[in-house]
């Protein structure tokens, strides 16, 4: 078992925080399978090749459930880590936060199944593969899950705060697998897009500067390690103070 080369699954891969995670997690010497809903790239933004990559749809129920055969073939019957980076946040015509009043109720049920059911789906289908190798579940929350923000909107907040409770409930489940589950929640994080304004949120961190992709994938890696062996049912805000 020593000599196994550690395997991941991560979702939402190709920009930010999930590209960070790859490299931090290739570096380490894992293998990383990634999930999308595009094909394979020729010119690939993260790492790892074609052979370690699956296209799926995880806004479709039907697609998530029928891949998970297929990430099962390419685990090889052991599944070190399951990230749950992938989520959505639609915005209005010009770029503004959606709220309760005026998302599209299909808007909702997108949001959803992409940011809250293809977590458990992925993880119930993947859980003979995760208690194998006693493997670690990674939940990617927000602080969006606790408070009302100035840019995420309404089906993305109540996502991720759906997804921290799930975290808790999957940590109970899972545990007498030998399964660990936690979470992290993101804060204002430096990313190729940043909404107009997000200098204002900065102004008033306790630490007076956005966090970087690197910095989030240390704290994922963490909590797919040996070093976080007797945590779990947790969400680790990663947020440069914001939430005090």
């Amino acid at each position: 078992m020593s000599d196994r080369q550690k395997t991941l699954l991560l979702t939402g891969a190709s920009r930010g925080i999930g590209h960070a995670t790859v490299r931090k997690f290739n570096r380490e010497g894992w293998r990383v399978i990634t999930c999308s809903r595009h094909p394979f790239p020729e010119q690939c933004p993260w790492g790892g090749g074609a052979e370690n990559h699956v296209e799926i749809d995880l806004s479709d129920p039907a697609d998530t459930i029928n891949a998970v055969g297929l990430i099962q073939e390419k685990a090889g019957g052991y599944l070190d880590a399951l990230v749950n980076n992938a989520g959505i946040s639609p915005k209005g015509p010009n770029g503004e936060r959606l709220s309760t009043l005026n998302t599209d109720l299909r808007d909702w049920g997108h949001v959803f199944h992409v940011n809250f059911f293809a977590s458990v789906v992925l993880a119930r289908g993947l859980m003979d593969e995760l208690a194998a190798a006693k493997g670690s579940v990674v939940n990617v929350t927000s602080i969006a899950g606790s408070r009302v923000h100035p840019f995420a909107g309404a089906a993305y907040a109540t996502s991720k705060a759906a997804l921290a409770a799930l975290t808790r409930e999957m940590a109970h489940d899972f545990g007498p697998l030998g399964v660990r589950v936690n979470a992290i929640a993101p804060g204002e994080v430096k990313t190729a897009i940043l909404s107009p304004g997000t200098e204002k949120i900065v102004d008033q961190l306790p630490l007076r500067r956005l966090g970087q992709p690197e910095e989030v994938a240390d704290v994922i890696y963490f909590l797919c390690s040996d070093a976080s062996s007797y945590i779990s049912g947790t969400e680790i805000e990663v947020n440069g103070g914001q939430h005090v």
